[in-house]
């Protein structure tokens, strides 16, 4: 057989594997339990770190002060040297809309070792502590909660022991990119970290979606959250790594209620948003570059230039098995867009947007060696405890 139709078959191979023993992570069935009414329902402290979010603020700030939870529940929102007045934003919404105890404060300037986002948590943590609560949501600014999510996050840690409870909020999609982009973010996110995985104790697997999870505040205190993982860029990732090797119980799944308000409407926004911490989940190492490079050409390229050429030359062998690992490869993508209410005829074009995240990667260790690194907001960290530089 020709070089084309085994590396077909090795693409083919690789797509049964990820089919059967990648802890099915095509399918999207995995949600909170149905709400059990704890015995009692525990204080709240929420935390909202916020740099910058005037645009977003009034579609998902009412949303937070709005939460309809029997127990005692207060909102930090948190300015990061907002330059916007996302602070002063953020009190006349307090007043206008009221609802649930609202205070806004600023950390100042984060020291070196520290990414803003995560000493905007700490300074969050730290006024919530002398309110004595039992669980901290750590939300982001943009992120709406549908009016129950507070009480359903914490019935769900409640009656199921769970240290830490996280939701994929629902990404916007609306825009031509943003439907070709962003269910393959949660799509790739749910490949590297299989939620069936996250959610069994004592195994190896940990992630969660920093824009909701609901932790408790002595797993906090024991993980050393957030100053275990001050210098992270992928902060979310990192909390449930501390969290799960502290002995916590953690679990992570797609939300239902819970959404971000946040457009990404050119490509370049998308672009900015993926490429600002790819390497970083590379760990910055070049030899996982590579080989992630080669992986998203293997698994995601090989099976439509196997069937173009078969097809363009007459093998069969090479068109049938690379015809066969798309179609697997299409089917197992169909859930993801059911699940973002997307056309179904979005999903054999996977390869394509494969190739743009395998470029936002590549791009990604671009900018890292060339001095910029990650960059969110005005700041960039150039390397793991870079001092921040404001730009």
């Amino acid at each position: 057989m020709s070089a084309i139709v085994w590396t077909a078959v090795g693409s083919l191979a690789a797509w049964l594997w990820l089919l059967l023993c990648q802890g099915f992570f095509w399918r999207t069935d995995v949600r909170l339990p149905p709400r059990t009414e704890p015995d009692g329902w525990p204080p709240v402290c929420v935390v909202v770190p916020a740099r910058d979010e005037a645009g977003v603020l009034p579609a998902s700030l009412p949303s937070l002060l709005a939460q309809d939870y029997p127990g005692r529940a207060e909102v930090f929102l948190v300015d990061d040297g907002s330059s916007d007045g996302t602070g002063e934003l953020a009190r006349e919404l307090g007043r206008r809309h009221g609802g649930l105890p609202l205070t806004v404060d600023s950390p100042g300037e984060p020291p070196a070792g520290w990414t803003g986002k995560l000493w905007a948590v700490r300074h969050g943590i730290g006024l919530a502590r002398a309110r004595g609560p039992e669980y901290l949501l750590l939300t982001d600014a943009d992120i709406a909660h549908g009016p129950d999510s507070l009480r359903t996050l914490v019935a769900a840690a409640r009656t199921e022991g769970f240290d830490a409870v996280s939701q994929m909020a629902r990404l916007r999609v609306e825009s031509l990119w943003e439907r070709l982009v962003v269910p393959a973010f949660v799509y790739f996110f749910a490949q590297l970290y299989p939620f069936r995985r996250i959610g069994r104790k004592g195994g190896r697997t940990a992630a969660a979606a920093g824009g909701c999870v609901l932790l408790r505040a002595d797993a906090a205190e024991r993980a050393r959250i957030p100053d275990a993982i001050r210098h992270a860029v992928i902060d979310d990732v990192a909390l449930a790594r501390a969290v799960k090797s502290g002995g916590g119980h953690i679990w992570l799944g797609l939300a239902e209620r819970v959404d971000s308000v946040r457009p990404y409407p050119r490509l370049h926004d998308l672009w900015r948003m993926v490429s600002r911490c790819a390497y970083a989940q590379l760990r910055h190492n070049p030899l996982l570059l590579a080989g992630t490079v080669t992986g998203l050409t293997l698994v995601y390229l090989v099976p439509p230039v196997a069937l173009v050429v078969g097809l363009a030359t007459g093998g069969t062998a090479a068109w049938g098995v690379g015809g066969l690992a798309w179609l697997v490869m299409t089917g197992t993508y169909i859930p993801m867009l059911r699940y973002y209410r997307q056309p179904l005829w979005l999903a054999p074009l996977l390869p394509f947007t494969a190739f743009l995240y395998l470029l936002m990667t590549v791009d990604s260790a671009v900018q890292h060696y060339g001095g910029r690194g990650a960059a969110w907001k005005g700041r960039t960290y150039a390397r793991r405890n870079a001092v921040p530089d404001e730009t």
